[in-house]
């Protein structure tokens, strides 16, 4: 299946994850600045690929508890 550029209204796995992302995070949040854009982005991230289950792997979840990924954010000078 050929999906053209610029159109993700045309990947269903996309779609289900903005969707996702949406409801979990941008709905409920108002970001006052980019740094906190980023923190809470990044926590809403960790726990999606972490704790939420996954029908596919019989509702376990996607990453193992022990697996850390470690990101190390620059404020940038405005």
């Amino acid at each position: 299946m050929y999906i053209k550029p610029c159109s993700p209204g045309e990947n269903g796995y996309v779609e289900s994850f903005i969707g996702r992302f949406r409801d979990g995070l941008l709905n409920g949040e108002i970001f006052d600045t980019l740094l906190e854009d980023r923190v809470l982005t990044e926590r809403w991230r960790r726990a999606y690929n972490r704790y939420r289950p996954h029908r596919s792997l019989g509702n376990k979840p996607p990453a193992p508890e022990g697996y850390e990924v470690k990101y190390v954010f620059t404020q940038v000078a405005h």
